[in-house]
């Protein structure tokens, strides 16, 4: 078994803007998030500019070199002091067991930090990997949207799933 690796969570930064133009154009971002419609460096650009004016929470993942390895964001509703989660690791990041580490790096910045009282996700069901990353990060399975997402172009489910402070 592969030992999980340290991450860390940073600010999104301009500089980083062809990689994550890159990651976002990556087939298995793009497959996990059931888009098929690559993103230009333009689009990018306007949302990064958005995000980094925004006040949701948005994250560069960086690994134990502190290398850029993907993307987090925590969608904020602060009037009920809940979040959904989002996460992109890029080709750098996937394989190394880096998703739940990351994933409990944001609930903890969402719990700690920002005194939120619910995290949500939805991942598309057949993401396999990504299930078992969140189930190891402490979220637990609270539904199924039927026939909600894409997989390969294909109709799929969406499992829906949500921590809590004490799920941790």
């Amino acid at each position: 078994m592969i030992a999980p690796a340290a991450v860390r969570l940073g600010p999104l930064r301009l500089d980083l803007i062809d990689t994550y133009v890159s990651w976002d154009n990556d087939p298995e971002i793009m497959r996990g998030h059931g888009r098929v419609q690559p993103v230009d460096r333009e689009e990018r650009l306007a949302g990064l500019h958005a995000q980094l004016a925004g006040d949701n929470a948005h994250f560069t993942v960086y690994d134990s070199d502190d290398t850029p390895v993907g993307t987090i964001t925590l969608g904020v509703d602060h009037a009920v002091r809940a979040a959904e989660f989002s996460i992109a690791l890029g080709p750098e990041g996937r394989g190394r067991r880096l998703a739940a580490p990351a994933t409990r790096a944001a609930a903890d910045h969402a719990f700690d930090e920002l005194a939120l009282r619910n995290v949500l996700l939805t991942v598309l069901e057949p993401n396999i990997a990504a299930l078992r990353a969140y189930q190891r990060a402490g979220f637990r399975t609270v539904g199924t949207r039927r026939d909600s997402g894409l997989w390969d172009g294909e109709v799929c489910n969406e499992i829906i799933m949500d921590m809590i402070p004490t799920d941790r």
